[in-house]
């Protein structure tokens, strides 16, 4: 059994009344929550296409942990995403050819989404978490086949 808190020679201990629901008891694609996640993805792109560098910036997670792996970068941390944005000259690519997005109870989602960049399929996933701020980027990763 797993051991996800290191405890040696523990096991996972058993959840406590109020303390997390119990496992596949969340809401899988709770129509307002996908609602919600669509329209920030669809900002999201809009942003990534016009090169809002500021809007971008909101996007993402602002924390050591977020992480964007890119077409020849590995980014971690809000610092290091945003200094990629500053110096990067946009993105040029063709349209959304699919989009899915998956949420996962009301404060977590994943969109995967496909592009054509040239005759070629590009891919992109996102992890998205609501934090009190919104909605927000923690893992970004953009691939092309």
């Amino acid at each position: 059994m797993a051991n996800p808190e290191n405890r040696p020679g523990g096991s996972e201990r058993p959840a406590q009344s109020g303390d997390r629901p119990a496992p596949g008891d969340i809401t899988i694609n709770q129509p307002d929550v996908t609602a919600e996640v669509t329209d920030c993805f669809e900002a999201y792109d809009n942003a990534l296409i016009a090169n809002d560098v500021a809007a971008l910036d909101r996007w993402f997670w602002t924390a050591p942990q977020a992480v964007r792996y890119g077409l020849g970068e590995e980014l971690y941390g809000h610092d290091a995403i945003a200094q990629h944005r500053r110096n990067h000259p946009g993105v040029i690519r063709g349209p959304l050819t699919r989009q899915t997005i998956a949420t996962f109870g009301t404060d977590m989602a994943i969109v995967c989404a496909e592009f054509d960049e040239n005759g070629r399929v590009g891919r992109q996933t996102q992890t998205w978490i609501r934090r009190p701020e919104g909605w927000r980027i923690v893992c970004g990763h953009v691939s092309i086949r």
